[in-house]
């Protein structure tokens, strides 16, 4: 079956694509029978810790450890032909960093690894950890992006020029398109430092297999097989000599996404001693040590005609990227999405951005769940709600004179980003009428103080080659494979190389087994990740598994089904094409006999003797590879409305309503995709509202626990409204689109809005992340202080 014919056929049955079914998963988590990296017990097993720096920036001269400690306790010089990480963007101008395993000659971020000690337990690995001493030169540290390029600022890397890994600039008939310009507004917006702050935090155990003669690599990660490829190249040793295996993993948000340098660490003592090792990170390490996202610095100019015709958008962006280019997305994906996507879903006739990627003593930063397009939505929505006060119209209304049209598709913005589908409009209107906008408007000309905001974007999902290589990352995704075999008792065995980590890919992956091959989803066993026993795969990120996983599992089990087809065609004395495949059975169309998947199956691999000729050939195993139409990316969509209150006396804001219209094509399961958002539509009032990884000017980062890193809970969250808009993707092989990051990308832009909007007779207004109530008042004081 065609794509096209796929995409029109809809929802085929109470198990297949567009039903709602329980997650299989649930089962073993709900029950604790989940296996995560901590629940990996070995014999023999050392834990590992690690001495981590005290300083942003420093020299290492020299460190001391305890007598008789030669093998348990590793520094840098040990390590001998182990390579540092190294992650370097294709793009012309980037410079290149490498960070190493254990910091040798210098540190440049607090919590950076320097030393790490084994022991028969963690706390006997930190006993040992506190006995290592290190002598440290304090050197000046660079915390501030907008310093970072200041010809006074302190180098991290000797060999650069200037703290800046990558700058680029982008320049389509800016100066022609603002000529007739009305309205002018520019702004500076910023958006806050965060943690990712994954239920379970990393964790490795390594150990080698004497029979196999591998490395045997358990890891809670997103990317098993880009975590391999890693490996060896820091190690020097053969892919087969490696194997990466992550058991059950408790979130990710792409933390969990990138090559930590523990990770090596743990590989290379396992591999040189020959002995099971863990490490498992807590949650100080993770917040003081640990990579971090989102923290940009956008000044923008925006430009409209006095009708609100949005005519072009200026934009200087800085990415504070940390200290090191993290592996495999390098320190300058960020920046590069930010050129690439800040026009979202509006017609423009000019647009001209320039971007910096900047090095600080900071962690390094990393793709974080919808992180540049959190903040350029953040930037852009802002923007128009700006140009929309100053022309004195309503701000739903500025938008909906310039999204992208439903009879513009397929639309290619000013970025070159192809629309597939979809009906932006109608997705303002439908977040108007659900906020009621009226009442709102009533309320706050009665007194209340109370505002309304909107956001919509949209979100680019599973793009693939072009996109990718355009961004000079180094690991480029290509087509996406899977596995499928019949088993001889009639279940089906999936295989894949993607990696769940709160996808319900155990459950939607099933379904569209179903969808295919009519097999019960309960006989769907999903093997995904171990790099063993799956096909290679960049692993899940981008909002990609439901497109590219989904489609190749479609495209493997469709393979399957024909196969089968035809063996049940033979037994039932039809023509193949005449073989209906439901509920574990394959069926005459003329409902005149039917023959089940378990007797196919066993025919196949215990009685080929009355199988038709040819068809032993063929076999009931296939690995099949799949690709979108396009490899631009699907792109699915969202309007948030927030209604809040705020306090002018205190800064408080409260959350009073929230309404989220999405379209994410056909949607695969919908309560999946309900979980999903809900899940982003909490990060995102978390990012909005609370989130902030600080550091002071020395560069030491302000919270070590989850009393100083405020994490929004069940109280702060609203009842969250959630309306769907099914567009079919004309692209994919159901219709569907990525939308794991939606949820996550509209928030902080609407509440903001709303914020402002409800400080608008004050005159007031706030531009950066998180909006404290601190941010509030501050903002107050300074318009007191300017009308006095």
């Amino acid at each position: 079956m065609d794509d096209a014919s796929q995409a029109a056929q809809g929802p085929a049955s109470r198990q297949g694509v567009g039903a709602s079914v329980e997650r299989l998963e649930d089962g073993r988590y709900l029950a604790g029978r989940g296996r995560f990296v901590a629940d990996i017990k070995l014999p023999g097993m050392l834990d590992i810790a690690f001495v981590r720096s005290p300083h942003a920036h420093a020299r290492i001269r020299g460190f001391g450890k305890p007598d008789g400690c030669d093998d348990t306790v590793f520094a840098a010089a040990d390590l001998a032909g182990v390579k540092g990480i190294r992650a370097d963007s294709g793009l012309p101008g980037f410079r290149s960093s490498v960070q190493p395993i254990l910091a040798a000659e210098k540190v440049r971020h607090v919590g950076e690894p320097i030393v790490a000690c084994l022991a028969t337990s963690r706390a006997r690995a930190e006993d040992l950890a506190e006995s290592v001493t290190v002598d440290f030169e304090e050197l000046p540290a660079v915390s501030e992006m907008t310093r970072a390029r200041s010809a006074d600022a302190p180098l991290l890397h000797e060999h650069w020029d200037e703290n800046v890994f990558l700058e680029t600039a982008v320049d389509t008939g800016f100066e022609a398109s603002i000529r007739k310009a009305a309205a002018v507004v520019k702004r500076t917006y910023r958006t806050a430092r965060q943690c990712m702050a994954p239920m379970e935090g990393r964790g490795v155990v390594a150990t080698w297999d004497n029979q196999a003669e591998q490395l045997v690599i358990y890891t809670s990660t997103q990317m098993p097989h880009i975590v391999r490829t890693g490996l060896c190249e820091c190690l020097g040793l053969e892919h087969s000599r490696i194997r990466v295996i992550p058991p059950d993993v408790g979130g990710g948000f792409g933390y969990k996404g990138v090559l930590s340098s523990e990770e090596v660490f743990a590989a290379w003592a396992a591999y040189t001693l020959r002995r099971p090792v863990r490490w498992i990170e807590d949650r100080r390490e993770h917040l003081t040590g640990g990579a971090n996202c989102r923290e940009h610095h956008y000044e923008i100019t925006g430009y409209a005609a006095a009708d609100g015709t949005l005519l072009a958008v200026d934009c200087e962006a800085i990415v504070d990227s940390g200290a090191y280019s993290i592996y495999p997305f390098s320190a300058c994906l960020e920046a590069a999405q930010v050129a690439s996507i800040l026009p979202g879903p509006y017609r423009m006739a000019g647009y001209r951005c320039r971007t910096w990627s900047v090095a600080t003593n900071k962690p390094p930063i990393l793709p974080y769940r919808g992180v540049a397009r959190t903040g350029v939505c953040f930037a852009m929505e802002l923007t128009m709600d700006a140009l929309a006060k100053e022309l004195g119209i309503e701000p739903h209304e500025m938008r909906m004179k310039n999204l992208v049209r439903r009879e513009d598709m397929p639309f290619t913005n000013i970025t070159n980003k192809y629309f597939d589908s979809g009906d932006y409009p109608e997705a303002l209107r439908r977040a108007v009428a659900a906020i009621d906008l009226p009442a709102i408007r009533a309320r706050q000309r009665a007194g209340e103080r109370i505002g309304v905001g909107f956001s919509i974007f949209c979100e680019q999902g599973a793009h693939g080659t072009s996109v990718y290589a355009g961004w000079g990352i180094p690991m480029v995704p290509g087509a996406e494979q899977a596995g499928a075999r019949l088993t001889p008792d009639g279940g089906l065995e999936l295989r894949v190389g993607v990696q769940s980590h709160g996808q319900s890919l155990e459950t939607t992956l099933a379904q569209i087994a179903h969808e295919e091959l009519g097999v019960p989803i309960d006989r769907v066993r999903l093997i995904h990740g171990d790099t063993a026993l799956t096909p290679y795969s960049t692993g899940t990120w981008g909002s990609r598994c439901a497109v590219m996983a989904g489609g190749a599992v479609a495209s493997a089990t469709a393979k399957l089904a024909e196969r089968v087809k035809t063996i049940a065609g033979h037994l039932l004395q039809i023509p193949a094409e005449d073989v209906v495949l439901a509920d574990g059975f394959a069926r005459a169309g003329s409902g005149q006999g039917e023959v089940s998947l378990a007797e196919i199956g066993r025919l196949w691999y215990l009685a080929p003797q009355h199988l038709p000729a040819g068809a032993e050939m063929a076999g009931l195993e296939v690995t099949e590879a799949y690709k979108p139409k396009r490899d631009s990316g699907t792109f699915s969509y969202a309007c948030h409305a927030a209604v809040v209150s705020l306090d002018a006396e205190t800064g408080g804001v409260e959350l009073l309503d929230y309404v989220i219209v999405e379209d994410g094509g056909v949607l695969i399961n919908p309560m999946v995709v309900d979980g999903q958002v809900f899940g982003g539509a909490a990060q995102g009032i978390g990012t909005a509202l609370y989130e902030e990884m600080a550091f002071d000017p020395a560069g030491q980062p302000m919270a070590a626990t989850f009393a100083d890193y405020h994490l929004p809970g069940a109280a702060e969250i609203p009842k969250i409204r959630i309306e769907h808009m099914e567009t079919p993707s004309p692209l994919t092989r159901f219709g569907q689109k990525g939308i794991g990051e939606s949820g996550a990308i509209g928030p902080p832009a609407a509440i903001a809005n709303a914020v402002n909007d409800a400080l608008a007779d004050l005159g007031v207004s706030v531009s950066s992340l998180p909006i404290k109530p601190e941010t509030v008042l501050r903002a107050l004081a300074a318009r007191r202080k300017v009308a006095a």
